[in-house]
């Protein structure tokens, strides 16, 4: 196949099923996708609210009732406004460089229950807000939450899924966050006919329903075993791989789990390892892939079209890279969510001014990307389908481009962890 890597070639394959325990973990942690999604639609909805613009930004209510004869795409151009919406991927990202830290010596469950808590706070200081400051500063700490959730879910589901079931297991954080925006819809659709001109305060106000349900959720939440043995509970973790991959036969995962955490122990800093030639396949996709899925206007288009195209599109490809070995895992993670919120504030900041120069043809040139990064994904991204993912290091040597930085000069495959 163009990408490289064959689903026939073999890989070790651990024993173990998908468990009750482990969907319903799952389940949980996915939810943490809802606060993102509720978060994206509810803002669309609420700043074309004319009750919320006559309170915080009545020079936008002013130009929308203006008579515009020619150009109705330009009535809300507000560098403010945009500056509302996109201050919360400004936080994302600062915030997501702590996650790793967090995730990686607290658990990813900490990082998550705290990633809720964090964007609840957010939640009730925009619905209580009485002026621009508050709405900022609540959108700040909604920006901290969700670099938290974007984080450490992603790596939670692909560390508790079992390898054949990954894929399935990991796109449901995209799921939850369909279905977060979908719910704001809804929301902002009856919100905006409530009389009193008091709706978008219950729109705001109700992300702290998510916000809840996911730290609510992740205090009952175990961790994973690859966090507890690199944290160093190795009897922790072998009970916990027993009990949710069904049974006592986990003797080679465990093994492999121990050994990659050895390898991450002898690295004093995953920053500057994640920048090691070995490593720069995985850093190339951590920067192309959210790159080229906000510049196909992902989470701006979506205001505009159907969210269907959203999730059977790239919707969800940046947190389905499953493709770092467990030294680097948390801060590669963290890179992924810093190149995406950069470019997902990039993008937000500059659609209304792009929309009201280029019309109805910025959608002609979101479409374009769309075409650039399907190309991209099927020649340089290679396939990790029933690959355990302490064994990804493989596939890039088995890869036509990247095998030229991962193998040594006798065409082998520079291991980094437990593939061997």
């Amino acid at each position: 196949m163009a990408g490289g890597g064959s689903l026939n070639e073999k890989h070790k394959q651990y024993p173990g099923k998908m468990t009750i325990f482990v969907f319903l973990a799952c389940l949980v942690a996915s939810s943490g996708g809802l606060i993102f999604g509720y978060d994206i639609g509810i803002s669309g909805g609420v700043t074309s609210m004319d009750p919320f613009l006559i309170s915080f930004f009545p020079s936008v209510y002013a130009k929308e009732q203006e008579v515009v004869e020619t150009n109705q795409y330009c009535k809300f151009d507000s560098v403010m406004l945009t500056l509302f919406t996109s201050s919360l991927y400004l936080a994302a990202l600062v915030a997501s460089l702590f996650a790793g830290y967090i995730t990686k010596k607290c658990g990813r469950r900490v990082s998550m229950l705290g990633g809720g808590i964090i964007f609840l706070l957010g939640a009730i200081l925009n619905g209580l807000a009485k002026n621009v400051a508050m709405l900022i500063i609540g959108r700040i700490f909604l920006g901290i939450g969700v670099g938290f959730s974007n984080q450490s879910v992603p790596l939670y589901l692909s560390e508790m899924a079992p390898a054949k079931m990954r894929g399935m297991l990991n796109i449901s954080f995209q799921l939850m966050i369909t279905i977060g925006i979908l719910a704001a819809n809804f929301i902002n659709y009856f919100t905006a006919k409530i009389s009193g001109g008091w709706g978008w305060r219950i729109s705001l106000g109700l992300a702290a329903v998510p916000a809840a349900i996911m730290a609510g959720g992740s205090i009952f939440l175990p961790d994973t075993p690859n966090s507890l043995v690199a944290r160093g509970k190795e009897q922790e973790a072998r009970a916990m791989l027993r009990r949710i991959r069904g049974t006592e036969d986990v003797g080679l995962e465990f093994d492999d789990l121990v050994a990659a955490s050895e390898a991450t122990k002898a690295i004093e800093n995953p920053w500057s390892t994640l920048l090691e030639r070995r490593y720069r396949p995985q850093l190339a996709m951590a920067f192309l892939i959210p790159t080229l899925q906000q510049l196909t206007g992902i989470n701006v288009v979506m205001f505009y079209a159907p969210v269907l195209f959203k999730t059977i599109g790239f919707g969800g490809t940046a947190s389905l890279i499953e493709i770092f070995p467990l030294e680097i895992r948390s801060a590669a993670q963290s890179a992924v969510v810093v190149f995406n919120m950069t470019f997902t504030f990039v993008i937000a900041q500059i659609f209304l001014m792009l929309l009201c120069r280029l019309k109805f043809g910025l959608f002609y040139f979101f479409g374009t990307w769309e075409i650039i990064m399907t190309i991209f994904v099927y020649f340089f991204l290679p396939e990790t389908k029933g690959i355990p993912i302490e064994e990804m290091d493989r596939i890039w040597g088995k890869h036509w481009y990247w095998k030229r930085f991962v193998n040594d000069g006798n065409g082998k495959v520079e291991l980094t962890s437990t593939a061997v």
